[in-house]
This record gives structure tokens, C-alpha cells and sequence, in this order.
């Protein structure tokens, strides 16, 4: 009696914990995987147009899922940008305004991996966090694995759940062991993994006089494997790689430096590089996939890839800088597969955000929405891509002394479908706008042009809309001239 009363009892409250789990394991709370990679351009693969890039993996997932072709970093530099998909909030907000050591403000951020937590999800941190170099784990986390401030390419030391850990191999190769690990762990609860690269970032020097050097080539390290991948090919350049034209902030003379022009762009051997050390992710992408389906959970997941920012490759003159708000930096690379919600081989061309993510996570997995983020939820555009979903956004920048070339240059700029006005905040008589229908390649400055001052007075309206919208300071009121 005693025996089968207890065996009643333990299954009075098994049967509605396995209820409870299975349900929760159904296509309303599925898993998610979210890759974030550094510094890769939405045209650095084979399924966004690139003649050689070899990205079979991160192909497929585009292949099986939704490809994004007009996805944006509101903020085109590391810190903020990680901090925007993290909290969907612009870092006027969220308070990551630059890439110094924001360490105590990344700890007190309200991040979507908190909500998932808070929810019944098990969750992950493994990689670069690149708010400062703090690697202790920050709220929000079971498991946490993670660089000290960039990390190394070689041997990386991680952060493993408050012990130093010292690896062996590519930093790519060992952040992938560190996720298929925990992939590969039994999961009672839905889990939510948020793997973020070094990679493609590059070794960056510290100076003599304490500056950081530029990226060359050198400084891009992929995995020996990938060291001679595309050896003697020519690396792609748009119309647009040359001296720019009617743009004052690019075209003002700086203590030791040169005039921008087709020399101090890129080297090919430099993208190259950067090539390299993608092809690394790739190589992990496939690995991930993989074990999720060992596991008997891939079509259970939601799996993710996007960018923080993009880069220049020669446009404009530029390189190095990713901090200006034209095309190359600010779209993203973004797709996600999930066959119960998302139709494989589908294509998007309204313009999301990076912000967007966290609601549209948290949707995705049914939670309450997060009350007050500046994102929205896409997941209507999964069965409807040609809904319209948004007609502005908002992006900006505060001015760093980091690379002299963007010293001053702190702006808040808006882009439309059709137009972007750049609106330098530290300087005056520098805007731009740019018509992108006839203008792709930001190559023509109309911001005196009398046929566009409608469309100027237009966007500047969207700018006080989404400035009030977003709760973001005008810094400082527009100048009447300009």
C-alpha cells in the first residue's frame, strides 16, 4: 500500500512535469540557435552573389530557410551593434555608445537571453561579448563561455563558467567545440544558444604611442587549413571603390593622413584574409546543423546567422572604418531557418533591423513581448515577405577617438526604401542624402540640390518621428543651413 502510494504520488508529479515539457518542446517553444558573426559583409557569400566565396553551409541555411536582402545594423560598429541585438534597443538607449570599456553597463543590461531565461529556457553564452574586457558572466546565463575582450586567433583563453580555461587550436574551431558540447548535452527545458565569432575581426596591435594599427592582411588569421583558399583570386570591387566624390566629411585634410582614393581601400590580400577566416565559420555552421540533427531537434530550432556590421572594401576610399552610415556597413547578412514557421528557400526584401531580433525571438517561442524595445517582431513577414513592415529607420553614431579618420564624425541618419540623409551632429555643412533608386552607390551628394529638398524635407520629418519615437536626443538640433 505504502509502495504503491508513493509510486502514485511520484507520478502525480512526473506525468505533469512530462506533459508540461513535451508541450513546451512543441513548435510554439523551440529551440534557438543565434550565430553572430563579426564584421561580415552581406556580400561576402556564395548565396548573397559572391563569384568564389565558398560558403556551402551557411548556403543551405539560407537555402532552407528565409533569406533577409535588406537587413541593417542600426549602429555600424561592434560594442553597439552587439548590444542593439542583445536588448533591441538603440544605443542611445541601451547605453553601449562606442567600443571603450563599457563593462559595468553591459552587466546591467536587460537582454532577450534574460526573458528566455526567465521563461523556462536553459541558456548559453559562448564566445566574443566585446563590451569591454571584462569575461565574467554576465545576467541571463546558465552557461557562459567567453574571450577576454577580442580574444586571440591562436589558443584563445576562455572564460568557462567562472574558471580560465586555456585552448589549443583557432579560435573559431575552439568557440565551435565549446557549442557543439553543449549542444550535444541533454536539454530537459528548450534552450536558447547565442554563439558569437571573432571571427572575421583581425588581430589588432597595440602601438608604441598606444594607437591601434590597421588591419592589414597579416592580421587576418584563418585556420591553417584555409591559409592558401583562393590563392590567385581577384577579389570583386564595386563602382563605387575610388575617391569620393561631394562628401566633406570624408574629403577634409587630417594630420597625417592622406586623401582618401583607390590606394588606402583594402588590399585584395586583406580580403582575402578575411575570406579565409569565414570559410572557418562556415566549416562550424556545418558542424552545428549536424549535431542539431543527431540530436533529433534541427526542424525543433530556430538557427539564425547575421552580422554585427559590415565593411568597406575600398568604397568611398575606406577600409579600415565601418563607423559611416553607407551601404557597405550597415547592411547585414540575416536568414533564418525554422521549417515549422519559415518556408525554405523563401526571400525577404522589407527592410528589418537589427533591434528586430529580440522581439521577433521571443515571438517566435511565444513569450510575452519585452515592453518598451525599439525592434519589432518580423515573424508576420515569414508567411507574407511582400507585407510592408517598415517605411524608416533610424541609424547613428557617436563620434570616437579610436580611428582619427571618424574622429567627429557622430551622426543620426535616416533611410527610407527610396532615400538616406546622413546628419553629421559634431559638424556643420557636412550632411548627405542620397537618392538610392538612381543612386545605389552613394556617389551623388543631393543635399543642395533644389529638385530634392521635398524629399529632404520628407526624411527630415521621419527623423523627428523616429527620434521621438525611440526617446533619442537630437545631438544637436538640426542647424537651419543644413
Amino acid at each position: 500500500m505504502v509502495v504503491r502510494r508513493f509510486i502514485s504520488l511520484v507520478l502525480g508529479i512526473l506525468i505533469p512535469y512530462l506533459a508540461c515539457l513535451v508541450e513546451s518542446r512543441a513548435v510554439g517553444r523551440p529551440n534557438i540557435v543565434f550565430i553572430l558573426a563579426d564584421d561580415v559583409r552581406w556580400d561576402d557569400l556564395g548565396c548573397t552573389g559572391h563569384p568564389f566565396s565558398q560558403t556551402p553551409h551557411l548556403d543551405r541555411l539560407a537555402r532552407e530557410g528565409m533569406l533577409f536582402r535588406q537587413a541593417f545594423a542600426t549602429t555600424p560598429l561592434c560594442s553597439p551593434s552587439r548590444a542593439s541585438f542583445l536588448t533591441g534597443l538603440y544605443p542611445h538607449q541601451h547605453g553601449i555608445t562606442d567600443n571603450t570599456d563599457r563593462s559595468p553597463t553591459s552587466h546591467r543590461l536587460a537582454t532577450f537571453p534574460q526573458h528566455f531565461k526567465q521563461h523556462g529556457y536553459e541558456t548559453a553564452f559562448i564566445g566574443k561579448w566585446h563590451m569591454g574586457n571584462d569575461d565574467s558572466r554576465r545576467p541571463g546565463f546558465d552557461h557562459w563561455v567567453c574571450l577576454k575582450g577580442q580574444g586571440s586567433s591562436w589558443d584563445p583563453e576562455l572564460n568557462v563558467n567562472g574558471s580560465p580555461e586555456k585552448t589549443s587550436g583557432h579560435v573559431t574551431d575552439v568557440l565551435a567545440e565549446q557549442a557543439l558540447a553543449f549542444l550535444k548535452r541533454p536539454h530537459p527545458q528548450p534552450f536558447l544558444l547565442y554563439l558569437a565569432h571573432k571571427a572575421v575581426h583581425p588581430e589588432t596591435v597595440q602601438l608604441a604611442d598606444g594607437s591601434l594599427s590597421d588591419p592589414q592582411a597579416s592580421n587576418f588569421v584563418p585556420a591553417e587549413r584555409h591559409a592558401q583558399l583562393y590563392e590567385g583570386q581577384t577579389v570583386p570591387r564595386r563602382p563605387n571603390a575610388q575617391a569620393p566624390r561631394g562628401k566633406p566629411i570624408l574629403q577634409r585634410p587630417l594630420p597625417g593622413l592622406p586623401p582618401l582614393g583607390p590606394e588606402t581601400g583594402s588590399s585584395d590580400e586583406a580580403i582575402l584574409g578575411r575570406l579565409r577566416m569565414l570559410a572557418g565559420i562556415d566549416d562550424s555552421v556545418g558542424l552545428l546543423l549536424d549535431a542539431l540533427r543527431a540530436t533529433g531537434v534541427l526542424d525543433d530550432t530556430v538557427v539564425v546567422f547575421t552580422s554585427d556590421h559590415g565593411y568597406f572594401y575600398g568604397e568611398h576610399g575606406l577600409s579600415v572604418e565601418r563607423r559611416f552610415a553607407y551601404e557597405e556597413a550597415i547592411r547585414i547578412p540575416l536568414w533564418v531557418r525554422y521549417p515549422p514557421r519559415v518556408p525554405p528557400g523563401s526571400t525577404c526584401e522589407q527592410m528589418v533591423l537589427s533591434i528586430d531580433l529580440a522581439p521577433t525571438l521571443g515571438d517566435l517561442a511565444g513569450l510575452p513581448a519585452q515592453p518598451g524595445l525599439h525592434g519589432r517582431s518580423f515573424v508576420p513577414l515569414f508567411s507574407e515577405p511582400n507585407r510592408q513592415f517598415r517605411d524608416a529607420f533610424l541609424i547613428e553614431h557617436y563620434s570616437d577617438q579610436v580611428f582619427p579618420r571618424a574622429a567627429g564624425c557622430g551622426y543620426q541618419a535616416v533611410r527610407t526604401p527610396s532615400w538616406k540623409w546622413i546628419h553629421y551632429v559634431d559638424v556643420v555643412g557636412m550632411d548627405e542624402l542620397y537618392h538610392l533608386e538612381q543612386d545605389p552607390l552613394e556617389m551623388r551628394n543631393l543635399i543642395a540640390d533644389p529638385q530634392a529638398q521635398e524629399a529632404l524635407a520628407r526624411i527630415r520629418d521621419e527623423w523627428r518621428r523616429l527620434l521621438g519615437e525611440t526617446q533619442a536626443p537630437a545631438r544637436p538640433s538640426l542647424p537651419a543651413s543644413n
